[in-house]
């Protein structure tokens, strides 16, 4: 029995393993995957002025558990990008939040914003921008670290989708998804 468990427990412990790389996010999709491709999405360009967005909130399972409207107001000033965001959602609650993103080179940014912890990474390339950011999150009257795989894709010169993977320790613990339209 002794010599079962041993032989065992190493092949266990791959299992384990392979399971809980397996629920981690991290994509093997990269900014620079999408370099050469069209519509070339500039976030200072594209997030300045007016934007309307509508999105849906799923928890892990998938289910929806909530959904918005948000209107996006930014204006870039050659150097940085202020934009306010204003959050309706279904179930009343109304959440602000203002970007300051600032432009590093070509492909890369920075943020930061009021529950963002640390600076946001932004990376810009073709039609994709990746922001990455550990954000304040309320949940049941405190405050919990969530962290964000921001992507952004622009469809065309009014229309942009956006998919946000949440993780706590790792794991996913919800989804978002909206859709922006550009005044």
């Amino acid at each position: 029995m002794k010599n079962i468990i041993k032989l065992s427990s190493p092949f266990l412990l791959l299992i384990i393993l392979a399971f809980i790389t397996s629920c981690s996010t991290n994509s093997n999709m990269k900014p620079e995957d999408f370099k050469n491709k069209e519509p070339r999405l500039i976030i200072e360009e594209y997030l300045s002025g007016n934007v309307k967005a509508w999105g849906i909130l799923q928890n892990r399972s998938g289910k929806v558990t909530r959904q918005f409207s948000a209107d996006l107001s930014g204006k870039w000033d050659g150097n940085k990008l202020i934009l306010d965001e204003k959050f309706n959602w279904d179930d009343g609650e109304v959440q602000t939040r203002q970007w300051q993103i600032k432009k590093i080179d070509e492909h890369n940014y920075e943020g930061t914003a009021g529950d963002v912890v640390g600076k946001a990474k932004g990376y810009s390339y073709g039609p994709a921008f990746k922001f990455e950011y550990v954000l304040l999150v309320p949940v049941k009257g405190r405050e919990i670290k969530i962290t964000f795989d921001d992507w952004i894709f622009k469809q065309d010169d009014r229309v942009a989708i956006n998919r946000a993977v949440m993780t706590k320790f790792g794991f996913k613990v919800a989804e978002l998804t909206v859709f922006f339209v550009k005044d």
